[in-house]
């Protein structure tokens, strides 16, 4: 599994013209989920993104948790993630796993979320998606396991 994580003010996923969840300050992740992902790292990974200290304390070091702050958390899937650009000009996605495989893991992932006490607000697995945000910092990071 490998998550892109950004730092937002906020974030919206929109599908055929409507805003079907959104944010205020919190996380917006990004996950996408790979043919070899068997669900062992979803623990890890979980706890691992809602306790990264990526949020500035008082002194402006990045030393808060999105628990530490109260913050939102919006999770969408993203199978081109594990798009290989290594031979010519086309992705090919060839690493990504399969669709029913993809969905259960993601859903795993958000559950797996909630016992790490955050909700998250989805995505719409499969759709076309139009995501916005407001990166704050920007803060980027990318966890894989």
């Amino acid at each position: 599994m490998k998550l892109v994580i950004q730092r937002v003010k906020h974030a919206s996923v929109e599908v055929e013209g409507k805003i079907i969840s959104n944010i205020g300050n919190g996380l917006l992740i990004f996950v996408g989920i790979s043919a070899e992902d068997d669900g062992t790292q979803i623990g890890w990974l979980a706890k691992k993104a809602v306790e990264l200290r990526i949020f500035e304390d008082k002194e402006n070091k990045m030393n808060l948790s999105l628990k530490d702050v109260s913050g939102e958390l919006l999770l969408v899937s993203q199978f081109t993630l594990y798009g290989s650009c290594k031979k010519g000009r086309r992705p090919d996605f060839l690493e990504a796993a399969r669709p029913d495989k993809a969905e259960n893991m993601y859903l795993e992932f958000a559950e797996a979320l909630k016992q790490n006490g955050i909700i998250p607000k989805l995505g719409k697995f499969g759709e076309h998606m139009n995501i916005s945000l407001l990166n704050d910092g920007p803060v980027t990071m990318i966890l894989e396991k």
